[in-house]
């Protein structure tokens, strides 16, 4: 098991997931900022010329091609992850009963998690449902805004505006759990530290060791 500046680490992260993240991350960030140049009047001075309209659709470019990325360069992580996400069991619902616990960043008598703990299992699930309706609204508002009635066109920016608003929200959550529990390092080297994984994530650590002994080369 490799260590850095002697602590035990694991490979959570492999390099292409982090890439991808990146991307998606980058896109997200230019979509919000320039969306809000055309609702809140602080920012209103992105939007002055038009330019950031074409920033917005760049990155919306970026923002749609996360999914294609993921299966084109990591189709069993794609499979893993929307899998996982969707899926839970009675340590995830114990889980979720001593959220509070995991909000103040203790760790210590939290259920036994898998990969994903169930506050990360709902996130990414969020994330997709939210990302496919910004994605789906936004698709109509680009290629068929002149052929929409006022009303439809309304409420396709309505539901479009919310989704981000909830994607927003979502990203403020996962600073604050980034910020919590120190992992900003995690995403740039891919790596956490042994000793974290078996407070917050036992049950994948137990598999991964479990790998290991049975691998022909352990």
């Amino acid at each position: 098991m490799p260590e850095t500046n002697g602590e035990r680490v694991i490979l959570r992260y492999r390099r292409v997931p982090r890439i991808i993240h990146a991307i998606l991350a980058t896109s997200f960030l230019i979509l919000l900022f320039t969306g809000l140049a055309l609702v809140w009047s602080p920012l209103a001075f992105i939007a002055a010329g038009g330019w950031s309209r074409y920033l917005h659709r760049i990155a919306a470019l970026g923002f749609m091609s996360v999914p294609i990325l993921y299966v084109v360069f990591d189709r069993p992580g794609a499979k893993e992850i929307v899998t996982e996400s969707f899926k839970y069991d009675s340590d995830d619902v114990a889980w979720f009963k001593s959220f509070y616990r995991y909000v103040l960043g203790r760790t210590a008598k939290m259920p036994p998690q898998g990969r994903l703990n169930a506050g990360q299992k709902l996130h990414h699930s969020a994330v997709m449902i939210f990302s496919a309706s910004i994605v789906a609204t936004g698709i109509i508002m680009w290629a068929f805004k002149s052929s929409l009635s006022a009303t439809v066109l309304s409420w396709t920016a309505i539901v479009h505006d919310l989704s981000m608003l909830a994607l927003a929200l979502l990203l403020l959550g996962h600073i604050y759990f980034t910020y919590v529990y120190k992992a900003w390092s995690s995403m740039a080297t891919g790596y956490v530290p042994k000793e974290d994984m078996e407070l917050e994530h036992s049950k994948w650590l137990e598999e991964l060791e479990h790998e290991s002994a049975e691998s022909p080369s352990a």
